[in-house]
């Protein structure tokens, strides 16, 4: 994994408040998150064999953030201590389980294209790497060209959503997206334009392969050989707070170990789905196939 490293700072709220009002609401708690920290202690805890590159602050958070990924089993030798405040995540979650995020990319914004060469050996060595955007686009576009150089299969969650390369998108496979990121890419479409509509006209930019997720829809797969969506099991949603990054290094956990992307597909609904169900992003992630619904 490549990406970054954010203490989760959490607080319910019955309704989200409106441009200058002020609203109680619940006691303020902290998670470790972090879009690359979680999808890399959702993989592991999966059984994945796990790596991260980032970088984390000389602070409490940070070694919040070591200890949650040491104790995951992610292989920390590259995640680096820079002078600046480890990154974090102001998360408000409203009664339906929803939730508004807010980054502060703190340490995160100092991973550079000098740390993918250190790592470079990490990198071009890896069966799968997973990228997101809480870290520089130089910086994620020199780690996936480093990784599809040594032959690694390159994802990118594409979140939040940011304008890349088309050199970037050329190596995706698959791009993962929400339907809201779809858009932003695509000018001529909305997010409620038909999924596979938005998957044909993101494949036109380049990626490989697409996956949409849909939320509680499950997701969409596109490749050039088929385009099906893959429904989600069905549960009571109490926190979607890393959900898409427990589908995403599912996904990606599965890819690794020879599935075809609907097949990895199917079973990384079944960890979004158990994602959900508990508060918190890395605290709800499942430690095994037991756990999981469907």
């Amino acid at each position: 994994m490549v990406g970054s490293v954010n203490a989760d700072l959490v607080v319910g709220v019955d309704r989200w408040p409106g441009p200058g009002e002020t609203v109680l609401g619940s006691d303020l708690a902290t998670h470790p998150g972090g879009k690359g920290a979680n999808q890399a202690v959702a993989a592991a805890r999966l059984g994945g064999r796990v790596a991260l590159l980032g970088r984390i602050g000389g602070d409490g958070h940070g070694d919040l953030l070591r200890g949650s990924l040491a104790d995951a089993g992610v292989d920390l030798a590259h995640l680096l201590v820079t002078d600046a405040p480890t990154g974090v995540a102001l998360i408000t979650v409203g009664p339906d389980g929803d939730n508004t995020i807010i980054v502060s990319p703190g340490a995160n914004a100092h991973l550079s294209e000098d740390d993918v060469a250190a790592a470079r050996d990490l990198l071009a060595g890896a069966t799968v790497v997973s990228f997101q955007l809480e870290v520089p686009r130089p910086t994620v576009l020199a780690a996936a060209r480093t990784a599809a150089g040594g032959g690694a299969r390159v994802v990118l969650n594409l979140s939040p959503a940011a304008l890349v390369p088309d050199e970037l998108l050329g190596l995706c496979d698959p791009l993962v997206v929400n339907e809201h990121e779809a858009a932003f890419l695509l000018p001529d479409h909305s997010a409620e334009d038909d999924p596979a509509a938005l998957a044909a006209a993101l494949r036109e930019r380049g990626p490989r392969s697409v996956v949409i997720t849909l939320g509680a829809d499950g997701a969409l797969v596109a490749t050039g050989e088929e385009t099906q969506v893959v429904p989600s099991p069905k549960v009571n949603p109490v926190d979607t707070t890393g959900a898409g990054d427990a589908f995403t290094a599912a996904l990606c956990l599965r890819l690794a170990r020879g599935d075809d992307l609907v097949t990895a597909a199917r079973f990384a609904v079944r960890v979004g789905a158990a994602a959900v169900r508990k508060a918190g992003a890395q605290s709800s992630y499942p430690t095994g196939v037991d756990e999981l619904p469907g």
